[in-house]
């Protein structure tokens, strides 16, 4: 599956307000991209638009639940919760982080308040987050690419790390393709089986249940951190027994009783089914890399679909990835100017899925056309590519994507703009 690429940088504190800075955690990382507008395009998979802003928007990191180091004032186990934040600064590049006495999730200073970083994402979630694989450094190609996710390159990011790792619990959300669910999922009982990082100290899982006589004990624990997040709100509704708990989740399928697929039995449940509390027990009945969750739904009448983007001055209109005979040298990409003066073309580049990129020079007259010869340094792939036009500022200005079957050795393929 494609995902869209977002350079930028990873931020974990403000110089001009240090104590109301971010809070990052073992899953989620504030994030400022070089192209805020490009975050407006993205689908809204619960129907709610990102929160962004000029200090940027928060990253969820994709397939991963980090131990909560602060949930409605409460928290997990601080040792296995911290140690997945840690690491996770640690892998973007941020060095001598210290946090404040008093705000305890808030950094009081650091080696660095914002490293280079980028994003491979495919949607808003409902709380305005980008969902998404964090990456550190810069990505050759140009912001606004669809990028390939591929197992090595998921096994690369942040996200793959700290699974792999033991540090965080799977969570599989209906974003993320199948292939690589079934990837993270044997990446995660490898984790399991080494009983690496929180592993040991799992509970509350299919290989026991654990004992919770109040919040004190939920905050000790190891367990799963969805239905962390579910016993807390459950506790201080006033239960004392997890008698009810099974009534109690029914009661709101959105907020609390997560649609969820059985993958072991290939049909449709609810949190409900997987979990079972009775007395002061409370269990996750199955791994959570058996079943996916489902994104909250969209309000009636929400869009998902990202709103209409204003047409750029410059469009891909067609490619010719299969020329006769050898490739090299001879591939074009034609460019239509659509404006009403001359485009210059200096700072301009096009670039792939694969990072390939090609500088452009000399310019497009007004209303005109122009077709560009890629060299060896710009490829496009005959099994099917994505072809972006940067301008100056690296911003995507348009991009396209064919597939295999649109690939005839000597035919042009025309983009139907």
């Amino acid at each position: 599956m494609t995902y869209t690429l977002l350079r930028g940088n990873f931020v974990i504190r403000y110089a001009d307000l240090p104590r109301q800075g971010p809070e990052p955690d073992g899953d989620t990382v504030k994030f400022l991209p070089d192209s805020p507008a490009l975050v407006e395009t993205l689908p809204r998979r619960s129907g709610h638009p990102p929160k962004i802003n000029r200090r940027g928007v928060s990253v969820r990191l994709e397939a991963i639940d980090a131990l909560e180091t602060h949930f409605e004032e409460t928290h997990q186990q601080l040792a296995g919760a911290n140690a997945a934040r840690d690491e996770l600064l640690r892998l973007l590049g941020f060095t001598n982080v210290r946090y404040w006495e008093d705000l305890p999730n808030k950094v009081q200073s650091a080696g660095q308040d914002s490293v280079r970083g980028h994003v491979l994402t495919n949607g808003v979630d409902a709380n305005g987050r980008l969902i998404g694989f964090a990456y550190a450094g810069d990505h050759p190609g140009a912001d606004g690419a669809s990028v390939f996710l591929d197992p090595a390159l998921v096994d690369a990011s942040v996200n793959g790390t700290l699974l792999a790792g033991g540090l965080v619990y799977p969570a599989f959300y209906a974003t993320l393709p199948a292939e690589l669910r079934t990837h993270l999922a044997e990446v995660s009982q490898a984790a399991r089986r080494k009983a690496a990082g929180i592993w040991p100290g799992s509970t509350a899982d299919p290989n026991g249940a654990a004992t919770v006589t109040g919040l004190a004990d939920a905050e000790s624990l190891v367990t799963w951190p969805k239905l962390f997040r579910r016993v807390v709100p459950y506790l201080a509704a006033g239960f004392t027994d997890f008698d009810g708990f099974d009534a109690w989740l029914r009661a709101d399928p959105v907020n609390r009783d997560d649609e969820v697929f059985l993958l072991t039995k290939l049909e449709r449940g609810n949190l409900h089914d997987v979990i079972k509390g009775a007395g002061q027990q409370i269990q996750l009945t199955v791994w959570p890399e058996e079943f996916v969750i489902a994104p909250d739904p969209a309000p009636p009448g929400t869009a998902v679909k990202p709103p209409l983007v204003a047409t750029g001055d410059l469009l891909i209109v067609a490619a010719l990835p299969d020329p006769a005979g050898a490739d090299r040298g001879q591939e074009t990409v034609t460019l239509l100017n659509l404006t009403a003066a001359a485009v210059d073309l200096e700072g301009w580049a096009l670039s792939d899925a694969a990072g390939g990129r090609k500088p452009l020079t000399g310019r497009i007259d007004a209303g005109a056309a122009l077709r560009v010869t890629l060299d060896g340094a710009l490829r496009l792939d005959n099994g099917g590519d994505t072809i972006v036009l940067a301008d100056p500022k690296g911003t995507s200005i348009d991009q396209v994507t064919y597939q295999a079957d649109r690939v005839k050795a000597g035919r042009t393929i025309a983009f139907g703009r």
